[in-house]
C-alpha cells in the first residue's frame, strides 16, 4: 500500500522547474515574462548578488503576458533579466504548540535570535471561513478580566470585537491587560503596522512575561512592504485557526485592521485598482470580511478576535470603522474625552457595545447592567447643567440618583494597569454598587 502511495506521489510530482524573468520594476510592484503561476502564489527572484538566497515574492496580478509580482522584503538587488522561479504553491507558515512564548514575524519566522522550536508542522496562511451552517452559536462569557467590560459589555466565547480608538487613548494597554487576565488557553498577537520601538516595549512592559507565557506574537513593522503587512494579519489568523483546530479557546489580538486595509490599498492602487471610498480600493471591501469572517466559533473550539481600529480624528463614520462594525460582533470604543481625566481604560460604556450580550448572561446580570447604564446616560445627558451648578437638587429624582452614584461608579470602571479581575467578582461589585451596599 505504501508503495502505491508513494508511486502516486511520484507521479504527480512536476520533475521541472519553471522559470520566467523580471522584465520592469516600478515602485513596490515586479513585472516578469513568465513562469506560469497562478494568484497568491509565491515565486522565488534569483539576483546576481554575492548571497545565493533568493527573494520570496507573491503572484498578485497580471499585465497581458506578464505576471505582477510583490516581495515580502525590501529589495535594491533586482535587474533586468533576473530568474524568477514559481513554486507552485501558496505561503505556509510551521506551527505546533512549541511556538507559544516566541516573536515571529509575517512569515512565520523567529524575531529573536536563534531558530524556530523543531516538530513544527507545514500550515497554509490563507484559508476559508468555516461554514456558516456548522459555526455552533456563542452560549458562554469568556472572562476578559476587565471589570467594564465584563460587568457591562460581556464578552462571549468566540465573539469578534472592535476597539475603536484615535492614537495615544490606551489601546496597547487594554491589550496587554486582556492578554494577561483573560481566560483563554492561548493569545495570539498581531502587531501591524506597529512602529518598531514599540514592539519590544508592547511584548516586555504591555504583555509581560506571564502573558508570553501563553502568547504568540506576530508583528509586521510599519517599515516592511505592504504584502509583509497584510501576510501579518493571515498569518496571526492562520495561528489561530490551528489552535483553534487542537481544541484550545484562542484569543486573538490584532493592532490593527486600519494598517492592514491601508496596506491593501497600496497594493490595490499599485496593480491599477480604481481609489474609490475616500482613496480606498475595491479590493480593500472585499479582503476585510474575508479576514473577519474566519475567527469566530466552529465544531473544534472557539477564536474570541479583538480587532483595534484607528479612527482619524476620532471620527467612528470614516470608511474602515464603518465597515469593520458591521461585520463584527460588537465595539468598545475609547474615549479621549475619558482618557484626558485619568480614567483608564478609557471605554465608553454608552456608546460601546457587546451584540451577544443578551445570549450569553443570566437575566439578573442583565438588568444591572442596564440599571447602571441608566445611571451613566442620565448623568451624561444632563452633565452640561450639573457642571455649571444649573441644577438643583431635588428637581428630578432620577437625576439626583445619577449625581449620587456617578463617583461610585467611576471607581467602578477606573482600572489600574495590572489589576486582575475575575469574571464572578466585576458582577458581584456592580450588583452591591447599584443595591448601595460598600464595595
Amino acid at each position: 500500500m505504501e508503495i502505491e502511495q508513494l508511486t502516486e506521489v511520484i507521479e504527480q510530482t512536476d520533475s521541472y522547474k519553471h522559470f520566467g524573468k523580471v522584465v520592469r520594476v516600478v515602485g513596490i510592484m515586479i513585472e516578469s515574462l513568465g513562469p506560469a503561476a497562478n494568484i497568491g502564489e509565491v515565486c522565488l527572484i534569483y539576483t546576481d548578488t554575492h548571497d545565493d538566497t533568493p527573494i520570496l515574492s507573491e503572484v498578485v496580478g497580471f499585465n497581458e503576458q506578464k505576471i505582477i509580482l510583490m516581495p515580502y522584503t525590501e529589495v535594491n538587488e533586482i535587474g533586468p533579466g533576473c530568474l524568477v522561479e514559481a513554486t507552485g504553491k501558496p505561503l505556509t507558515i510551521k506551527l505546533g504548540r512549541s511556538l507559544i512564548g516566541h516573536v515571529v514575524d509575517a512569515l512565520g519566522n523567529e524575531l529573536n535570535e536563534g531558530s524556530l522550536p523543531k516538530g513544527l508542522k507545514s500550515y497554509l496562511t490563507e484559508n476559508a471561513p468555516p461554514n456558516p451552517m456548522t459555526r455552533p452559536p456563542i452560549t458562554e462569557p469568556i472572562q476578559v478580566g476587565i471589570r467594564a467590560i465584563d460587568s457591562l459589555l460581556t464578552v462571549g466565547k468566540g465573539q469578534r470585537i472592535g476597539i475603536f480608538a484615535g492614537s495615544g487613548v490606551g489601546k496597547s494597554t487594554l491589550l496587554g491587560m486582556i492578554a494577561r487576565n483573560s481566560e483563554a488557553d492561548i493569545n495570539v498577537i498581531a502587531l501591524i503596522g506597529e512602529r518598531g520601538r514599540e514592539v519590544r516595549e508592547f511584548v516586555e512592559k504591555d504583555l509581560g512575561e506571564e502573558g508570553l507565557k501563553k502568547s504568540i506574537v506576530v508583528v509586521a513593522t510599519s517599515d516592511q512592504p505592504a504584502l509583509m503587512r497584510i501576510k501579518g494579519a493571515y498569518t496571526a489568523t492562520a495561528i489561530s485557526e490551528y489552535f483553534r483546530s487542537q481544541g484550545l479557546t484562542v484569543n486573538l489580538m490584532m493592532d490593527s485592521v486600519t494598517r492592514v486595509a491601508m496596506a491593501q490599498r497600496e497594493i490595490g492602487l499599485a496593480v491599477g485598482e480604481p481609489p474609490t471610498t475616500k482613496g480606498y480600493t475595491p479590493s480593500v471591501f472585499a479582503t476585510l470580511p474575508k479576514l473577519l469572517e474566519r475567527t469566530g466559533t466552529n465544531e473544534q473550539s472557539s477564536i474570541t478576535a479583538f480587532y483595534t481600529v484607528l479612527v482619524d480624528g476620532d471620527d467612528m463614520n470614516e470608511p474602515i470603522a464603518d465597515t469593520v462594525r458591521g461585520i463584527l460582533d460588537g465595539h468598545f470604543v475609547l474615549d479621549r474625552k475619558i482618557a484626558e481625566m485619568g480614567q483608564y481604560p478609557a471605554i465608553n460604556v454608552l456608546k460601546s457595545v457587546s451584540r451577544v450580550m443578551p445570549q450569553i448572561v443570566t437575566d439578573d446580570h442583565m438588568k444591572y447592567a442596564q440599571e447602571m447604564r441608566n445611571l451613566l446616560g442620565v448623568y451624561e445627558d444632563k452633565s452640561d447643567l450639573i457642571q455649571i451648578g444649573a441644577y438643583k437638587k431635588g428637581t428630578d429624582p432620577e437625576i439626583d440618583k445619577a449625581i449620587a452614584y456617578h463617583p461610585r461608579i467611576q471607581d467602578f470602571l477606573r482600572q489600574g494597569t495590572f489589576e486582575d479581575e475575575l469574571l464572578q467578582n466585576s458582577i458581584e461589585k456592580m450588583k452591591q454598587l447599584i443595591d448601595g451596599e460598600e464595595i
